[in-house]
């Protein structure tokens, strides 16, 4: 298994729609940075956000998580609290084919300034726009800029096919279009 290359991932993307829409140079003025790089894949995020807050005070509960733990924001920015976190999705929607993994490494302009962004592995055959949680770990307000880039997707390619895909056990994340709050 090794990382792949910008050549590799232009050719993923235009042959298997791997990322779309795509950008095959790296955007950078007046920008946080997002497209094609040396080894990986700029990826944006997009301008609808779910900020948590406590005001209803109820339970985080990842079996029965309450919806109204969020407020939804549409915003060419997203103030997040402090110490707090808001879900937000990407702009790309990605087709990841069977013999390929990605693993999602936040941008350093955003972890410079405490603001820390998780995803889970984008697993073979998963497909759909990823949901991003994007922590504020600051005792400051923090901002995120909407359509620029937030992380880092980096594609590993295995040496064999793996004997079942996301596809195959029909993961409840896969084809996700919007912002997906947990689910079990």
């Amino acid at each position: 298994m090794g990382i792949k290359s910008d050549k590799w991932i232009e050719k993923m993307a235009k042959e298997k729609g791997m990322i779309k829409p795509f950008c095959k140079h790296l955007v950078t003025k007046n920008k946080i940075s997002y497209g094609l790089s040396s080894y990986g894949y700029d990826i944006r995020v997009d301008n609808k956000f779910k900020v948590f807050t406590n005001i209803n005070t109820t339970m985080v509960d990842p079996k029965n998580f309450d919806n109204a733990s969020f407020y939804d924001l549409t915003s060419k920015v997203c103030i997040i609290p402090p110490n707090s976190f808001t879900l937000a999705q990407t702009v790309e929607y990605f087709k990841i084919p069977r013999n390929v993994i990605g693993l999602c490494v936040g941008k350093s302009t955003y972890a410079r300034c405490g603001i820390i962004v998780n995803i889970t592995p984008l697993e073979p055959e998963w497909e759909g726009r990823i949901t991003l949680e994007v922590s504020n770990t600051t005792p400051l307000p923090a901002k995120i800029y909407a359509r620029e880039g937030i992380a880092q997707i980096l594609f590993f390619e295995a040496n064999e096919i793996c004997r079942i895909s996301y596809a195959d056990r029909k993961g409840k994340y896969q084809k996700q279009k919007g912002l997906t709050i947990p689910k079990v």
